[in-house]
């Protein structure tokens, strides 16, 4: 044993003891490391390699990362608008007041509209550039005995190709990737 672990064996407890040896290992083991490491030379050929790697490698995580943001912002964009038709579909059941069919319809149409684009949608963030287009027809479903069953369609579309939430880094390449326009149609019984 050296002097220094003697004497931290011989004037203090046996806790104290046992960290003041501990503390003289640590110390040994990180000099001999420092002697190893700085031993060792790397040889020429080697400087900037880690550079080299990096401008390989750094393209590729650069367009998974720019793919994950980009498909996330459309996946947002079409979940914001499905849920705008929805509600547009839902707000057109309430009419009102009115007993007039043109001011009915009339109603609907508004009520729609706001649910679907106004300040309170999901999908307001999205505007200006929604397209909003209602629609009032027969079902798709009638039988000849309920041909008198109407439905509420509302369309609600944002043009993704000329309005890009993420810009397009790869210019006309892009186009294969992404889609042209986000569209959502929710399609509500009324009568």
């Amino acid at each position: 044993m050296g002097a220094a672990m003697k004497k931290a064996i011989q004037c203090h407890t046996k806790e104290e003891s046992v960290f003041l040896l501990l503390n003289v290992v640590m110390c040994r083991m990180k000099s001999q490391s420092v002697v190893r490491r700085n031993n060792v030379h790397t040889p020429k050929k080697q400087r900037g390699a880690a550079a080299i790697e990096f401008a390989a490698v750094f393209p590729i995580f650069f367009m998974i990362f720019y793919a994950i943001i980009t498909y996330g912002m459309i996946f947002v964009a079409q979940q914001s608008i499905t849920l705008a038709a929805a509600e547009g579909a839902r707000a057109a059941l309430r009419v009102g007041s009115a007993t007039n069919p043109a001011e009915i319809d009339a109603n609907r149409e508004e009520n729609a509209r706001r649910a679907a684009t106004g300040t309170g949608s999901v999908a307001y963030w999205l505007m200006p550039r929604l397209a909003f287009a209602p629609s009032l027809a027969p079902c798709g479903y009638n039988s000849p005995a309920n041909s008198s069953i109407r439905c509420y369609s509302v369309t609600v579309t944002y043009p993704y190709k000329q309005y890009p939430l993420v810009p397009l880094l790869l210019g006309p390449l892009m186009n294969v990737v992404i889609p042209t326009q986000l569209s959502s149609t929710a399609i509500i019984q009324i009568d």
